[in-house]
């Protein structure tokens, strides 16, 4: 009743002065600066439609009125809500933000209606600004507040944590630090300190308001942010620390726990309380079993059980403080004990006082600072340097995990005690033990939210840390692998040199990776890591598995000089397996090189290493397997060697890329007999190679060597030219002798076996440059295949028709090494042994000293056994008698073998055991040796030109009537049985076959030939 006594005009003032004074306000609020601003923007807009209905006389009725009086009551209500938040703590309004913004949306939208109304009740007053009056009620009346998306995400992650339970540290930590900045707070213990207490007074408030959920809520929040680092004054802590510590001195050393006095008991619970608060009685509880007790509709006093008039709750500060002052003193007590036990350095003690550390830890976060305070971190880091006991090396890294979890000054006290130096090598020990530490290291490199780039390059600088957490990261714990991998990661990004290091300690996908999808830098910087790596053949393949050969081509095709020439580098690494070099032919690699290879306008380190490649395609006997396209067809190979030889030709190459052409060329002529025709009939290939027998570099000769070798076969002229000019014969005998490198010895034999036996001169002249002895010592120490290249050699040198050159191959000790040959040497040098030895015996008689007769039988001065076979004095060195040398049985052995090879040289060597004239001694030779057996077995198992052999050694065999007695019917049977197969004909071993049947049916008893119309 009263306003309708008060003139309209007046309260139009007082409500427009409102109005302004309101808009003013709201745009000082700290939080929600958006709402608010917007809130004051609509009241100074409603401040000119106002003033005009004061200019042109508002009508006073009744509905002017109570719209008037809507617009004052919604406008003191927003005025009230600026009030209420203007002044209050920065943390609870951040907290209570969501809950601000709907407050502000909604008065809004109530002064927009109020607007509204008035504006009906005006409408003729307010025609020349309805427009404007319109627009400003409809936007006030649909407004959206939304709180800013950043705080939202800390009130909700916030709100989740409590949901959750999460009262760790390091959450505290990230949360305080969070809000803090949301709210231009410095993360200052004495700033935070004073927010924190206005969050209590807030607590209080609510208290009083009796809002229940509301103190719960708003204490769970200060619970959980005073267990951050900088709710907290570290100086403060330290004194507080000091000043319990002196108080428990007066305590027996021996004492660990003070008793709880009965004041401090609940008297519901009968437990120490933590939030104590008095009854109107004066009986004191726990707050939250009293809470509990009134739930119950207990209205009574749990002590007394007087009913209660009064059922509010007074907290009881100074109980409260008391009891936190007994705990402390606990706290100091069991963290004393603890230092004496980890002072005494025996394991069960030091077990027992890493529980009691864990145990503070839980009961309470300041009991971090305390303990480290206290002296027992630079204690357990000690320990876990010299403790050899596994279980006090694990337990020590879970209690220092416990004691860093989200807290910094722990970790900068483990950090500068080097903690690193003991913590890495824990890493490489068995798998409880290191998964400790990977967690304990993983939350050392944490820094709030990110990680600690100082401690991560600290890190980087442990010799073993890496190859520690490489190990785990391909070890069986998923756990251990995790941590691992995403230290590793951080490391990577930190410094990438740490790539190179992972790779060393064998993982190679992060270098992988930068090397395919890397920048320029990170690209060019792996592959010079790459290509000093030591790496094994099932490393080079996994790198070639992970896809590293196509980015690689792809730079020798069209990156940079330098990223060329490391591409390339890091190819010829690669080709050191089979697998890669089927990789770099399917991609398409092996043109592109050798494109590369033969231009003209390329650095010379380019053609280097692209002739590396060459070589390392055409080596381990693969030959020309790889030089192929990518789509696998073979590349014209003429061309290529065209190249290689080339690169022979230029004066200025260097031996750098001279000797992988060489090696390259070697390889491809090693592959294929028609390609080293090719070679030899291309570009003059024999007098390229042969002066590099001159050249300074001993690689670039052993190569040549090798190359003649293969030349020799086709164009053996030019290389007896060359040889017989002065001093190259010597650099010749000097590759026999290279016992260093068994293929140069193989390749000089090869080579001296190849060039013409016709060549006396050569022979003569190897003889005393001591060529001879040195093809000898071959025979003792070469390898099987320079021993069969040795032993054609020999050849030359075994010639009938040169007596004085068997004569010396004798004395130096050959025919020994022949006859073993004969018995353990390969198939070849079997086989060439056998003749070498035929070589010899056809020497025989005329070597053979002839017995000297005198008159009487019974006054010869001594009886010197004469030869079976030559009928004389016989011997190794003089006459070369195979029976003396002991060749006889390993030649009837090589017979029994079914070596077509062997046989057939045994069988020619035999032969020479005949003597025109006189072919009776050498058929009873075989026949003791028990050889002629063999010899019929062979043609029954032997080709045409063995069997052919073998019948012309029986033709000689045969002339003798006692073997035809026999052996006669056994030849019979196995000659009859070589006419049914048709090889009795017109043809040579037929006619053979004929002969010895004939010498067979001429000492027969029966003159009826077995076979109708032979004779």
């Amino acid at each position: 009743m009263a306003m309708e006594l008060i003139p309209i005009g007046t309260i139009l003032a007082v409500v427009t002065n409102q109005v302004i004074k309101t808009a003013q306000a709201a745009k000082d609020v700290v939080i929600e600066k958006d709402s608010f601003k917007v809130l004051s923007k609509h009241l100074f807009d409603i401040e000119p439609v106002l003033k005009e209905l004061q200019l042109r006389q508002l009508d006073d009725s009744q509905a002017a009125r109570l719209a008037l009086e809507s617009l004052e009551a919604d406008v003191k209500k927003a005025n009230n809500l600026v009030e209420k938040y203007k002044n209050r703590g920065r943390f609870y309004l951040l907290v209570k933000c969501r809950h601000i913004v709907n407050e502000v949306q909604e008065v809004t939208r109530d002064i927009g209606r109020s607007l509204a109304a008035l504006s009906i009740a005006n409408t003729e007053v307010l025609s020349g600004i309805s427009d404007q009056v319109n627009r400003l009620q409809s936007e006030m009346q649909r407004v959206e507040f939304e709180t800013s998306h950043s705080q939202l995400q800390i009130v909700d992650r916030l709100n989740q944590g409590l949901r959750d339970q999460k009262r760790d540290q390091g959450f505290a930590n990230d949360m305080l630090e969070e809000i803090a900045r949301a709210v231009g707070v410095p993360v200052e213990p004495s700033e935070i300190s004073k927010e924190l207490a206005s969050f209590r007074r807030e607590v209080e408030e609510a208290g009083n308001r009796k809002e229940r959920a509301e103190v719960l809520f708003l204490e769970q929040v200060i619970e959980l942010l005073s267990q951050a680092d900088a709710a907290r004054d570290y100086e403060e802590m330290k004194k507080q620390y000091f000043q319990r510590a002196q108080v428990i001195e007066r305590y027996d050393a021996m004492k660990e726990y003070i008793p709880p006095l009965k004041p401090f008991i609940c008297r519901i619970s009968g437990t120490v309380m933590v939030d104590p608060v008095s009854l109107c009685t004066g009986t004191t509880c726990e707050r939250a079993a009293i809470e509990a007790w009134f739930d119950h509709r207990k209205k009574t006093d749990p002590e007394t059980g007087d009913v209660l008039e009064d059922t509010s709750l007074r907290s009881n500060l100074p109980l409260r403080q008391s009891i936190e002052e007994w705990r402390e003193l606990n706290y100091c007590l069991k963290i004393r004990a603890c230092e004496a036990k980890l002072s005494s350095r025996v394991d069960s003690s030091v077990e027992e006082a890493l529980n009691q550390m864990q145990d503070l830890i839980r009961e309470n976060s300041i009991n971090k600072d305390w303990i480290s305070i206290g002296g027992l971190t630079d204690s357990i880091i000690s320990i876990l340097g010299s403790s050899h006991n596994r279980e006090v090396k694990k337990r020590i890294l879970i209690t220092l995990k416990d004691m860093v979890e989200g807290h910094a000054r722990n970790k900068e006290k483990v950090i500068g005690h080097q903690g690193l130096d003991h913590i890495v090598p824990c890493l490489g020990r068995d798998r409880s033990t290191s998964m400790a530490a990977v967690e304990l290291l993983f939350e050392l490199l944490q820094d709030r939210s990110n990680w600690n780039v100082s401690v991560c390059l600290q890190l980087s600088q442990q010799c073993s840390g890496i190859l520690f957490l490489v190990t785990l990261l391909k070890g069986p714990v998923k756990e251990s692998a995790d941590y691992a991998e995403k230290i590793l990661n951080k490391l990577f990004d930190v410094d990438e040199e740490n790539i190179s290091r992972a790779a060393r300690s064998g993982w190679y996908k992060p270098l992988i990776d930068r090397i395919v999808q890397g920048p320029e830098s990170s690209r060019v910087s792996m592959m010079k890591s790459l290509v000093i790596l030591e790496l094994v053949d099932s490393n080079l393949k996994l790198l070639g598995e992970e896809g590293i050969i196509p980015p690689l081509l792809s730079m020798v095709a069209s990156g940079n000089i330098e990223s060329k020439e490391l591409s390339l580098s890091v190819l010829v690494k690669l080709s050191d397996c089979r697998a890669n070099k089927e990789l770099i032919a399917a991609n398409g690699g092996v043109p592109l090189v050798l494109k590369l290879m033969s231009s003209s306008h390329v650095r010379t380190i380019l053609i280097v290493r692209c002739c590396e490649i060459v070589e390392k395609l055409s080596s381990e006997g693969d030959g020309v397997k790889f030089f192929v396209d990518e789509k696998g067809f073979q590349l014209e190979l003429k061309p290529i060697i065209i190249d290689l030889l080339a690169l022979q030709q230029n004066a200025c190459s260097s031996n750098n890329f001279r000797r992988p052409a060489l090696r390259a060329l070697l390889g491809i002529c090693k592959s294929e007999a028609g390609l080293v025709k090719t070679a030899v009939s291309t570009a003059s290939s024999v007098s390229l190679v042969l002066p590099l027998l001159d050249d300074h570099d001993s690689e670039v000769r052993e190569i040549a060597i090798n190359l003649l070798f293969l030349f020799s076969q086709h164009e053996p002229q030019g290389v007896v030219e060359y040889l017989l000019k002065p001093k190259r014969l010597e650099a010749l005998v000097g590759f026999l002798e290279n016992d260093k490198n068994s293929d140069v010895q193989m390749a000089a034999a090869g080579l001296l076996a190849n060039l013409p036996k016709s060549e006396v001169s050569l022979t003569t002249k190897l003889i005393e440059l001591d060529g001879l002895s040195a093809i000898i010592n071959l025979l003792k120490s070469g390898t099987v295949e320079a021993k069969e290249h040795a032993l054609s050699a020999l050849f030359r040198f075994t010639d009938p028709t040169d007596v004085k050159s068997q004569q010396i191959v004798v004395e130096q000790g050959a025919y020994p090494l022949l006859v073993n040959f004969l018995r353990v040497g390969s198939v070849t040098a079997k086989a060439r042994a056998a003749a070498l030895i035929g070589n010899l015996s056809m020497s025989s008689p005329k070597l053979t000293v002839a017995s000297k007769k005198t008159g009487c039988w019974c006054f010869r001065t001594s009886c010197v056994p004469l030869c079976p076979a030559h009928g004389g004095i016989c011997s190794v060195n003089a006459s070369f008698c195979l029976l003396e040398a002991k060749a006889l049985p390993y030649l009837v052995e090589l017979l029994s073998g079914k070596v077509e090879a062997t046989a057939y040289e045994a069988i020619q060597t035999l032969s020479t055991l005949f003597k025109e004239g006189c072919l009776q001694k050498g058929a009873n030779v075989l026949h003791e040796a028990e050889a002629i057996k063999p010899v019929l077995e062979i043609l029954t198992w032997g080709t045409d030109s063995l069997k052919e052999e073998a019948l012309g050694l029986l033709e000689k065999v045969f002339v003798s009537k006692e073997m035809v007695e026999n052996y006669g019917s056994e030849a019979r049977y196995i000659l009859v049985g070589l006419t049914g197969r048709n090889v009795y004909d017109d043809g040579r071993p037929g006619r053979k076959v004929a002969k010895v049947l004939s010498l067979l049916e001429r000492y027969s008893k029966s003159s009826t030939s077995i076979i109708p119309g032979l004779f």
